[in-house]
């Protein structure tokens, strides 16, 4: 007998619906593609504040006397320099080095808590779980938490106007817990656009009320909502990776660009030995950036080619809305990645003139540096 999966809906699916959002189904969750266009929305980010429901991330936390220890064996990233209330990127991966998920690992005074991606969930948690000694407790909390993401420059402004924390004192890839709009909430500073931006984790029982008092607080900016297609530019803008396009279990941290989160040296941890072998023999393809000529995007799964010869494929692309050009990410053949390398992409049968550019496209927020 076959199983019917139901959608699930975030805490502000009526807000959505409300603010007249086309809404799709993503990662086992309705959420707002658009509400009055990705370009708007898009550039509203860049030079203003926008508002994004994130709710469907998943949330796990991670407590015991061996929680330290677990997540430098299942991550690539080395926590054990984690300061209380601080932040970091990072990947889990399988033995062969394949990337389970990419994610964010945040240190509270008594736990830890990994944000993964939605469509991950399930698979990441069972992972964890297939891996983790008994002096661990894991917790799926992702049903009850609703997450917000105010983005853009005015965020800050926006933002410090309802809570008593020190908001300009939360540095790039730090946290807080306090009070904001009276409810209790941790309140960071990650940000998957590149711009300034502060991501609010509540209980969702007061997802109306945070909700009002954050469009409340942007009237004055004109603060808008943004949906998953301006989401999408922006990471892209950034050269930020999305998981199932730019990485997956057949990809690995160091060809995707993210040896700085993978630190071989801090011990043992699932998938170092092959990563460590691939270093020394050298990586046999790259994760670049690409500038396309002309307005026609390259997309995901079109060929990449030298002198007609199939060196890779595109994992992502779009026509940047801050840059006015089409840019892509690909995997290509080592020595095909350097800078100023003159490539083709195939798109459905038509040949589009595209460049090896620096990442990322766009220069994003200065005050992170």
């Amino acid at each position: 007998m076959a199983t019917t999966t139901v959608t699930k809906k975030t805490p502000f699916y009526d807000k959505h619906v409300a603010a007249g959002a086309k809404m799709a189904e993503f990662a086992g969750y309705w959420m707002p593609i658009r509400y009055d266009g990705d370009i708007a929305e898009h550039q509203r980010v860049r030079t203003n504040v926008g508002v994004f429901d994130v709710s469907h991330m998943g949330e796990f936390y991670v407590t015991g006397d061996g929680a330290l220890d677990f997540l430098q064996q299942v991550t690539v990233n080395d926590v054990s320099k984690l300061a209380v209330y601080q932040a970091q990127y990072s990947a889990m991966c399988k033995p062969d080095g394949g990337i389970v998920d990419d994610l964010i690992v945040y240190r509270y005074p008594d736990k830890f808590m990994l944000v993964v991606n939605a469509s991950n969930m399930e698979k990441d948690f069972n992972w964890l779980q297939s891996n983790c000694p008994k002096n661990v407790k894991l917790e799926n909390a992702s049903d009850r938490i609703a997450l917000l993401a105010v983005q853009g420059p005015n965020a800050l402004a926006v933002v410090q106007s309802l809570t008593k924390v020190n908001v300009p004192a939360i540095k790039f890839y730090w946290f807080a817990e306090g009070e904001l709009d009276g409810v209790s909430m941790t309140i960071s500073r990650t940000g998957y656009t590149g711009e300034r931006g502060y991501e609010l984790y509540f209980d969702e029982k007061y997802a109306d009320q945070i909700w009002n008092a954050v469009m409340r607080a942007g009237e004055k900016f004109n603060i808008g909502l943004a949906g998953l297609g301006a989401r999408d530019t922006l990471r892209l803008e950034m050269k930020y990776c999305l998981y199932g396009n730019d990485i997956d279990e057949t990809t690995h941290p160091l060809e995707a660009g993210l040896g700085w989160i993978t630190k071989l040296n801090k011990g043992e941890f699932l998938g170092k030995d092959v990563m460590v072998k691939a270093k020394a023999e050298g990586l046999k393809r790259k994760l670049i950036g690409i500038e396309v000529e002309g307005k026609i995007p390259a997309r995901h799964g079109y060929d990449v080619l030298k002198n007609g010869k199939i060196i890779g494929q595109v994992t992502s692309g779009t026509f940047s809305p801050s840059l006015q050009k089409a840019i892509a990410m690909a995997y290509v053949e080592t020595p095909y990645a350097e800078k100023g390398t003159a490539l083709t992409v195939n798109a459905r049968g038509r040949e589009l003139s595209a460049k090896v550019i620096p990442t990322p496209f766009h220069n994003g927020d200065p005050s992170k540096d």
